[in-house]
């Protein structure tokens, strides 16, 4: 069986916690939180589909659903029954998924610059579309102003990310957009019952901060966090306001 490319650092018996990336994007959009996380969890750090190490045709069927059942595949291998989870974006999405649909697998829940629903259907199938025909080379160029504020000074770590997604795979990266654009837990998040904490990036516009109020006010007593100066990637852009929700949510 072929799992998604990942990572795994930190302690053997310490309690797992799944990081799942941005489209566009690769494992190393953790990095920054990597250290501190790994000091009281084993971290797990993944590729999605066509992004970074995980090949493309892992996908056979595009969507969240089936992002989740490799996520699962994945904590499976690792022998992790019951994990915390934190995911940005897309990566969002297939844990509040997993969350809704396996709470029995779901200790706790991070949902950063995440949605219940991404937007217009159409606008992610247009853009799968145009993925196919052209390549990803004109997303590269978008990178930035899509990711992050603007003025945003460039580091290498946001260089390395703008590279990972000029390195996705069209076809994983177009699968991961029809995935987009049929996902909608709107109506499922009353049955989110992990303890969530749900991470906005003020000046974002993929999924604006009224994403992370209606995901907050749909789960349980989930936390909101809204963060000044992050866009779409606040983990890159914010790292150490990032960590320290991130630190206090998992905190026992």
């Amino acid at each position: 069986m072929t799992l998604l490319h990942h990572t795994a650092e930190g302690p053997a018996d310490a309690p797992v916690l799944l990081l799942g990336p941005s489209l566009g994007t690769s494992l190393r959009l953790w990095e920054a939180q990597l250290p501190a996380l790994a000091r009281g969890h084993r971290v797990v750090r993944y590729d999605l589909p066509g992004h970074g190490g995980s090949p493309a045709a892992l996908l056979r069927e595009h969507s969240v659903p089936a992002l989740a059942a490799l996520v699962l595949e994945l904590a499976d291998s690792l022998g992790a029954e019951r994990f915390d989870y934190a995911g940005v974006s897309l990566g969002g999405a297939v844990g509040a998924w997993l969350a809704a649909h396996h709470p029995d697998r779901v200790a706790s829940l991070a949902l950063v610059c995440a949605s219940a629903r991404f937007g217009d259907p159409e606008t992610w199938r247009e853009r799968a579309a145009r993925v196919r025909a052209e390549g990803v080379e004109w997303l590269a160029g978008t990178a930035a102003a899509r990711w992050f504020t603007p003025g945003h000074q460039e580091t290498e770590a946001t260089r390395a990310l703008i590279a990972d997604q000029r390195a996705a795979a069209p076809a994983g990266y177009a699968a991961c957009c029809d995935a987009l654009a049929d996902y909608d837990l709107t109506d499922r998040l009353s049955a989110i019952t992990a303890r969530t904490l749900v991470v906005a990036g003020r000046q974002d516009l993929a999924t604006p901060p009224v994403h992370a109020r209606r995901l907050a006010d749909g789960i349980a007593r989930a936390t909101l966090v809204e963060i000044d100066g992050a866009a779409h990637l606040a983990p890159a852009e914010q790292p150490e306001r990032v960590l320290h929700a991130l630190l206090d949510h998992l905190a026992p």
